[in-house]
């Protein structure tokens, strides 16, 4: 790493691609830079900020001197390539591209991943959340969920970009407007994270998470260090020195709070602050797309059907009504809290339930113990599975492709992670059907896809 903002080089760059993660991609002496806040086919001076590796660099736009076609004035003036760049926010990093580009820009990084990852060629389409005309005209006011951090100053609002700096802002252009109007006025909080909730009910909730341990305060001086120090000095002075111990922070209450989000006629509940999607229109274009999606298949409401990190039970209820009151359908999810309000959420499928369970650990009892007749069902079964960013990974994949399910609907939020399952799915004897995208995050970098396979 440089030693310093004025230390580091600045040098000129020609953008020829994009990256996986939002970054330009351009070449110097030889070398390939990774340049943030640029557009492929872009002429830019870029402060060199990670010189550490030899296959390559990263570094950070300052100035554009030949502007693409598609660069726009930044949502969010903050973020804007103006400002300096340890100063600008971090979640909005297309932000200065027009909307229909940066969907271009997330089709190709998606296309090339499956073909480099993934071993297929495929063309994915990419729409906008809820389909054209539901979306915002400029992408703007779909956060329904907001993380902001505060430090040990009491500044409040978003890390920097590719940091844990906390930087002060005069605006949040992806928030819904309540949540915008509260996070401007928040003040007086403990250090550590807030995120902010609104519900369909329109109520913002403020829940405060204390900070994790390990992050490092204003003097560079770990948190989890100094906590294994005091250990040792209480062991080597005995009671009289467990006063010095700091207090844990209490939980907040209101993050196991119940909130009801509904997705048409339809009600979940969940924790306030357990996971929902953040766009306000991406449960309702899930649910859609997970029902085109099994439509395409061959669905059995009555084989032993699967929703892996199932959650609160929102894809499990796409296939409940795919298939009528009778659908037999299994929603397995590692969040206790989750579960409970998933059995909640189902009840009214006489063949759904509810399992706490990591997906790797559920599949692995299931190739030990089902009986016949199940492994049976399972074949006939749809798996609809939505993992965390990181992906399903080799493990799970191998193991679900062992079951045999008769079709997979495999929802992602990443396109390598999707790309890597995808390679392996490919060698346990799965084609890869269809895939298409949702820009559930205009102007950030990230994709949601739902991809369709079967034996």
């Amino acid at each position: 790493m440089t030693s310093s903002a004025a230390s580091a080089p600045v040098i000129e760059l020609e953008v020829t691609g994009i990256a996986h993660g939002g970054v330009g991609v351009a070449r110097h002496d030889g070398r390939v830079v990774f340049v943030s806040d640029a557009i492929p086919g872009e002429r830019v001076h870029a402060r060199v900020s990670d010189d550490s590796k030899v296959s390559f660099w990263r570094a950070e736009t300052v100035e554009v001197l030949d502007a693409s076609a598609h660069r726009v004035a930044h949502i969010w003036p903050e973020a804007d390539v103006a400002v300096a760049p340890e100063q600008r926010p971090g979640g909005a990093e297309f932000g200065h591209i027009a909307l229909a580009h940066q969907r271009a820009l997330k089709q190709t990084v998606l296309r090339e991943s499956l073909q480099r990852m993934g071993k297929v060629e495929t063309n994915p389409t990419i729409v906008a959340a809820g389909g054209e005309g539901e979306e915002s005209a400029d992408g703007t006011g779909w956060r329904t969920r907001l993380s902001l951090h505060v430090d040990e100053a009491g500044r409040v609002g978003p890390y920097a970009a590719r940091s844990h700096s906390v930087i002060e802002v005069g605006s949040h252009p992806l928030a819904v407007s309540g949540i915008e109007s509260v996070a401007l006025t928040l003040d007086g909080l403990e250090p550590g994270r807030v995120d902010l909730v609104q519900a369909s009910d329109g109520m913002v909730r403020v829940l405060s998470r204390p900070e994790p341990a390990g992050r490092r305060g204003p003097a560079g001086q770990s948190r989890a260090k100094d906590a294994a120090r005091g250990d040792r000095r209480r062991r080597g002075r005995g009671a009289a020195a467990r006063s010095e111990r700091p207090a844990p922070r209490p939980v907040d209450p209101q993050l196991f709070s119940t909130i009801i989000e509904r997705v048409g006629d339809r009600e979940f509940s969940l924790d306030a602050g357990g996971f929902w999607q953040v766009h306000r229109l991406a449960p309702a274009t899930l649910t859609r797309a997970v029902t085109d999606a099994v439509a395409t298949l061959d669905f059995d409401p009555e084989a032993a059907n699967l929703d892996l990190y199932g959650g609160v039970g929102l894809l499990a209820a796409a296939l409940g009504d795919i298939g009528g009151s009778g659908t037999r359908v299994t929603s397995v999810e590692a969040d206790a809290r989750a579960t409970e309000h998933a059995g909640e959420n189902l009840a009214e499928w006489i063949g759904a339930r509810a399992e706490t369970s990591r997906v790797d650990r559920y599949l692995a009892r299931l190739l030990a113990d089902a009986s016949p007749l199940e492994r049976a069902r399972l074949r006939r079964g749809t798996v609809v599975l939505d993992p965390p960013r990181s992906g399903a990974g080799a493990e799970v994949v191998r193991s679900l492709a062992r079951l045999q399910p008769d079709g997979i609907v495999y929802v992602a939020c990443d396109p390598v992670a999707l790309a890597r399952d995808v390679a392996t799915f490919g060698e346990a004897g799965y084609r890869l059907r269809q895939v298409t995208a949702y820009d559930l995050f205009p102007h950030s970098h990230h994709v949601e896809a739902v991809a369709v396979l079967s034996r």
